[in-house]
This record gives structure tokens, C-alpha cells and sequence, in this order.
């Protein structure tokens, strides 16, 4: 500690920048008229071993405030104090008795702010993370790279990283963990997906939720994680190795497995609120450094926080400091960390501008659209907020439409027309095939909408057709948080049953949306256990339920071995087919070099063009496999086979009229085989190609009611 020498240091960007010698810190902050880095010898010591007292003259360049501490190595702990006005009114809350976190800290020890809390906000500095110098380039990436999978052949499969190994039924050797994830890669690779969305893992606080289970007593955690306290750094808990910094070499570890496995990183980032609350909060980093440049403050008392997040206040995105903290994170993931993409959760707050009015044409949406480093990188926007934004279809992000969006449209309208609402065939055969009515008038193609059922926020897939109700008693708001609007249904009893009738159309209709949503134009999402039916017990807001209420039950991969499979050969025949991988919306187009069917053709059960005012429950049609790549430069050139694919949700069986298969080049007509029939209550439900059915009727097909065909021609 003695050899330690202060030095002016330069005003590199913020963080923290080691070289051979020692470390370069360096701040932001506009307002305070002292800042403080302060080193700590230990994760649970109470004071630091030696405090910096940055001068303003000297160790300050315009608004950063800079120090290069000589030899200091990577892995020593430190954290700030700023000095500066308090008050409030004016959107200043400078307090220099408050440890502050390094806004672009890497790392952060294991441990916790909210755990240990004392009554008035008062920190246990035992129990208080402190930040970790980190070496960038102390890991071996050897020849890792960014994957960069085209976007109509993306499957994405949304999850959180400690719940899917946490249970003991994993079985993994470091269960809830980034090595415990890594070992269940091989299950990733057999279902067939390309991208892992994992839910936050930018450090955040487990505690920070204070509620208690009515029902057990026990304390609710932040399990979720949509509360960052850390943007540059991964979240240590997750990490096996709690050492400081061993989250870093661990994460890394993770992404190059998966990359080496062909599947892609995507991150949801939480870029519209921090932890730090609203007025009544706690000051952690940027309340304590700049609070009136880093959020929302009402215009005429800015003492108070505008809250378009729902959580207490709101990032003011598109000011210039904050947007560049935002794009160099962002850069700084891709870059150093090798993520392949990034959802922002409640994407409109980041169009508002500095008086929190959404814009047209947000500065920051754009510059995170056309940025040259994140040009590559997948970008999936929320497309709302939780005052009043509501932007799908539309989501600003300059001219290049880069932007995907969560399409909740996709979602309402197929649980609506699955569950057998009468009418919604026609939004049915919208969102099936890409719902263009949203995203053509902005120029984008069907791949911008990503499709979903189902999501982390709401019912799973098999308590989509188990409850009528949601059932968040054990959350400790009396019932009242998550959705109301489900659009669920539970064939006649509310929960799980043993009932045989029951549980089969229930797994029925869990087939029925599972191939929705793998024959849908656009990008799929699959939230993790759907394909097994995992359950929440009716619990559509589990954010608090660390435990397994939330986490994979590995159990259901053997006792629901059959929708596994089933999962598993729609997810082959979506990735073989470009058919169902279009990057254009459908033009009613044929080949002019055969005479083949359009690239899509509408009929009713007659083999009829449908009356579109009379359409209830039924949806048909014909995709033409060489019309696929017409009009579209960057699908010349493919071929595919032809399908038939109806959807009755009656209540009664259907003898449905087949349109007659086209012919091959030799000029002999091709036949109908069976590759799905969601009816079958086995894994034969979904065959592969080579192994599908030849129909013995060409002309008619009986279809059971609550089910869909899908038929190949070759």
C-alpha cells in the first residue's frame, strides 16, 4: 500500500483504464465542487485504507475528474465521494458522507446494499459491494467472435441465467450459475435454438426487494434483476467464482462456449430507470454524482422525479452525457464482452425528450441504430413505457430500421384465436404472416416483429391453458400486481389437474401455439420451459420468487419428453425451410419460370379464396416454395417445397378441402405428406421430412377440432 503514487492522471473515458505502471480513474460530473476516490483493502472492510482527494484544478478536465494511482493493480477495490450543493429544488443532492459506485464499473464484489439496510437509508459498509479494477484484456477469447446469425434465421429463447440451473434438478456441478449454465448448453444445441435472451444480468441488488411471502414468511427478492445498480458489469452472484472480478473471466467463459456452439448472446438491458428510486430513495451513483443531468426531474420542482418507468424514476436518455454512458456501454458489451445483442426493456423512455415528451425521430434510438460498432449487433425494442408511450411498428431509430420490436399484437391476437374467440381469423392471418400492417409502412421487413405467446412477464405457455386467473398471492401485494388481461382459458378447472380429457387439450393447445409461432413470419421467441410445460402455478408476475416457483423444473424434460420432442422437430422444420424464414412480406407472387402456386395463397375449407367478412375460426393456406425468394435480392436463388397449412378452432371436426400439389420439374405432379397434426397426441405429432405421411386422400383432409396440419408437397 506504501508504494502507491497519486498522480494528475488524464481525462480518459470514464471508468477505470489499466496499464503496466497502474490504473487511471476517471469521473463524471458537472456540478460537484470536490470528488473523493477512496481505496478499500478488503470486500468486507468498514473503511478505506487510503483517501484521494481529487483537487479541482488539477485533476479536472471540463466536467471528468481524473486520478492515476501508480502502482495499483487490477482487482484492488475502491468506490467515490462527491462533494457539491444540496438541493433539491434545483436537482442537486451532493452528499460527501455517501460512498458512491463508479458509474462505469466493471466489477463489482459480492455483497449487497439493501440486505442489511439500517431505518433512515443508512449503509452496512460490511455487507456494501465496492468496485473491482479489472484488466480488459486479461482473458483468452482465441478466435471468438460475434456470430452475427441473419435475422430470419433466428429462434430466440428468453431465459434467466440462474433460474435455468438453479433447481437441484439440474444437476449441474454449479447450479444457477454462468459455469452451470454453460453445462446445459448441450440442451440448448438439441432444442435447436440460435439466440439466449437472458434477463438482466448487469449487477443489480437481490434485496432490494423488502417484501415478505404471506404465505411462508420468507423475504422476497429482485429476481428479475430490472433494477441495475452496475451497467458495465455482470452480475457477481451469478458467478461461481465470487472472488472480485471472477464474475468478468466467467461471463466470458459462458458467451465463447455458447459461441462455439452456434447460439447468440442477447442481453435485456434496463436503460429507462435505475435503483436509485424517486425522492424517497437511495443515492448509489449517478443520484450522487449529477442527479439533475442523469434524470427526469419535474420541470417547476425539481425535488421531485418523473416516473415513465413505473419504478420510481426515469433516465433522461437523450441528454448528451447520458446518451454517450449508454452507447459506450453498449459498445463496451460488444466489444469486451462479446454479446451479440441487446433488448431494452421499455424502449419509449429512451425516445422522451429532456421535458419527457416521446419523439419521432429520438437522437439516441438513432445513434444506437447507426452507430458503426454496434452496426452488426441485434437490437429489440420494448416499443413502449409505462406512461402512455406506445410506439410499435413505428419505433424511431433513423433510416436504416434496424430496430425489432416485442409485438404484443402477435401475442393478444394468437392467444385470442387459439383459444377459439370467434372473428379473429383475420388478425390471425395478419400476425401469421407478419403483421405487415404494422411494419411495412415504415419500411421494415416481417423479421423487425418478434413474435412471442408467451414472455418472462405474464403466464407460462402451460398456465396460459391452466388458469382462467392469475394467482400472485405469494408476491405480498394481495393479489394485485401482473396483468389482468390474459386472454387465457383453463378447460375447466383452474390449475393442475389429473384429469386425462383435460390435460389433453391442454397439451393440444400447447402444440397449437407452438406451431404458430414457428410457422409465423418474423423472429420467434420461446420462453425457457415452455418446451417442456413448466409451470408458475398461475403466478404471472413471479419478479420476487426466487425459488421454484420461477426456476426450470429439469424433471419436466423427462415427464414432458413428448412437447420436447415435439418442440425440438418444429424448430428443425422451420430452419430447413426458408419458406418460413422470408425476409419480405408476402405479394401473392408466383415464379415466371414454372407454373407454381404464389408465395401465398389465402383459402377457406372449401379450397375456396375466403370471404374475409365471414371467417370465424378457420384459417388456411397454400406457401408457394418457389416463389420464396421473388422480388427479394437477398433470397434469389431459393427453392423449397410447397406447404399447406390450416387451423381449425371450432368445435367441431372439419373435412377440409386440400388445393391440388403443383409439379415438379419433370412434370409430374407432386403429393401431400403429413409433417404435423397438432391433434396426434404424441411426439408423431411433428415428423421430419423424410419420415412424414403420404396422405391417402389428396383432395380431403378430416381436421379434429383445436388443431392444425401442416402438409409438404414433394
Amino acid at each position: 500500500m506504501d508504494s502507491l503514487r497519486i498522480l494528475t492522471g488524464k481525462p480518459l473515458e470514464e471508468g477505470t483504464f489499466v496499464t503496466s505502471k497502474g490504473v487511471n480513474f476517471s469521473v463524471f460530473s458537472r456540478n460537484a465542487t470536490k470528488i473523493f476516490l477512496e481505496l478499500f483493502e478488503k470486500e468486507d472492510s468498514d473503511n478505506p485504507y487510503q483517501t484521494i482527494e481529487l483537487d479541482s484544478e488539477k485533476n479536472r478536465t471540463g466536467d471528468i475528474w481524473h486520478v492515476f494511482v501508480e502502482g495499483l493493480k487490477p482487482g484492488a477495490l475502491y468506490l467515490y465521494r462527491a462533494d457539491g450543493p444540496y438541493n433539491p429544488s434545483h436537482g442537486h443532492r451532493f452528499d460527501a458522507t455517501k460512498y458512491l459506485f463508479d458509474p462505469k464499473a466493471k466489477s463489482f464484489s459480492n455483497g449487497s446494499v439493501f440486505k442489511n439496510m439500517k431505518p433512515g437509508l443508512e449503509i452496512d459498509m460490511k455487507s456494501f459491494p465496492k468496485n473491482v479494477v479489472i484488466d480488459d484484456s486479461d482473458f483468452d477469447w482465441e478466435n471468438d467472435r460475434q456470430l452475427n446469425i441473419p435475422l430470419n434465421n433466428t429462434i430466440i429463447y428468453e431465459t434467466h441465467l440462474k433460474g435455468f440451473t438453479a433447481s437441484p434438478s439440474s444437476k449441474v456441478e454449479h447450479p444457477g450459475t454462468y459455469l452451470g449454465f454453460t453445462e446445459k448448453i448441450p440442451y440448448l444445441q438439441k432444442l435447436g435454438i440460435t439466440a439466449v435472451e437472458f434477463l438482466p444480468l448487469m449487477e443489480f441488488d437481490d434485496y432490494e426487494n423488502g417484501n415478505t411471502n404471506p404465505m411462508t414468511g420468507t423475504r422476497l427478492t429482485n429476481y428479475w434483476g430490472y433494477s441495475t445498480i452496475g451497467y458495465f458489469a455482470p452480475k457477481t452472484s451469478f458467478a461461481f467464482d465470487k472472488t472480485p472480478g471472477g464474475a468478468v473471466k466467467e461471463f466470458k467463459y459462458m458467451v465463447k462456449k455458447l459461441h462455439e456452439a452456434g447460439i447468440e448472446v442477447i442481453l435485456d438491458v434496463v436503460f429507462n430507470h435505475t435503483a436509485e428510486g424517486n425522492e424517497n430513495g437511495v443515492t448509489l451513483n449517478f443520484r450522487g454524482f449529477d442527479n439533475s443531468i442523469f434524470y427526469h426531474l419535474v420541470n417547476d420542482h425539481k425535488e421531485y422525479y418523473m416516473n415513465f418507468s413505473g419504478c420510481g424514476n426515469a433516465v433522461n436518455a437523450n441528454h448528451p452525457v447520458v446518451s454517450d454512458f449508454i452507447i459506450n456501454c453498449l459498445r463496451y458489451w460488444v466489444l469486451e464482452m462479446h454479446v451479440d445483442g441487446f433488448r431494452f426493456d421499455l424502449a419509449s423512455e429512451l425516445t422522451r425528450d429532456e421535458k419527457g415528451f416521446p419523439q419521432g425521430n429520438s437522437p439516441l434510438t438513432t445513434r444506437i441504430s447507426e452507430d458503426p460498432v454496434l452496426r452488426s449487433t441485434k437490437i429489440i425494442a420494448e416499443p413502449w413505457d409505462c406512461a402512455g408511450a406506445y410506439q410499435i411498428g413505428g419505433f424511431p431509430g433513423g433510416t436504416l430500421n434496424r430496430w425489432c420490436e416485442w409485438n404484443d399484437h402477435y401475442r393478444d391476437g394468437i392467444r385470442r384465436f387459439i383459444r377459439g374467440d370467434e372473428n379473429l381469423a383475420t388478425e390471425a392471418a395478419t400476425r401469421i404472416s407478419g403483421s405487415s400492417d404494422l411494419f411495412s409502412i415504415s419500411g421494415r421487413n416481417p423479421t423487425n416483429s418478434i413474435n412471442f405467446i408467451t414472455a418472462h412477464d405474464g403466464f407460462t405457455l402451460n398456465d396460459l391453458v391452466s388458469f382462467n386467473n392469475k394467482h400472485n398471492e405469494q408476491n405480498g401485494e394481495e393479489n394485485r400486481d401482473g396483468s389482468d388481461n390474459n386472454n387465457s382459458y383453463n378447460y375447466g378447472f383452474e390449475g393442475i389437474v389429473l384429469n386425462p380429457k383435460i390435460n389433453k387439450i391442454r397439451c393440444q393447445q400447447v402444440r397449437n401455439f407452438l406451431t404458430t409461432l414457428l410457422v409465423s413470419q418474423g423472429t420467434p421467441m420461446i420462453v425457457s420451459g415452455d418446451e417442456v410445460m413448466r409451470t408458475q402455478n398461475g403466478n404471472n408476475n413471479s419478479y420476487c420468487q426466487d425459488n421454484e416457483i420461477s426456476w426450470f423444473n429439469w424433471e419436466n424434460v423427462e415427464s414432458n419428453a413428448k412437447i420436447l420432442e415435439f418442440t425440438q422437430r418444429l424448430i428443425e422444420m422451420r430452419k430447413k425451410h426458408p419458406v418460413f424464414q422470408r425476409n419480405r412480406f408476402f405479394g401473392g407472387v408466383s415464379s415466371a419460370k414454372f407454373d407454381n402456386p404464389p408465395d401465398i395463397t389465402w383459402l377457406d375449407f372449401d379450397g375456396r379464396v375466403p370471404d374475409w367478412r365471414k371467417v370465424k375460426n378457420f384459417l388456411a393456406f397454400r406457401l408457394g416454395g418457389r416463389a420464396v425468394g421473388i422480388g427479394d435480392a437477398n433470397e434469389l436463388g431459393l427453392e423449397d417445397n410447397d406447404f399447406y397449412i390450416a387451423f381449425s378452432m371450432n368445435i367441431y371436426d372439419l373435412t377440409v378441402t386440400i388445393p391440388q400439389p403443383s409439379y415438379d420439374d419433370n412434370s409430374d405432379m407432386r403429393k401431400w405428406y403429413r409433417l404435423v397434426d397438432t391433434s396426434v397426441a404424441d411426439a408423431d405429432s411433428a415428423l421430419s421430412d423424410e419420415n412424414a405421411e403420404e396422405l391417402t386422400s389428396q383432395e380431403k383432409y378430416v381436421l379434429p377440432s383445436s388443431s392444425i396440419v401442416i402438409l409438404i408437397a414433394k
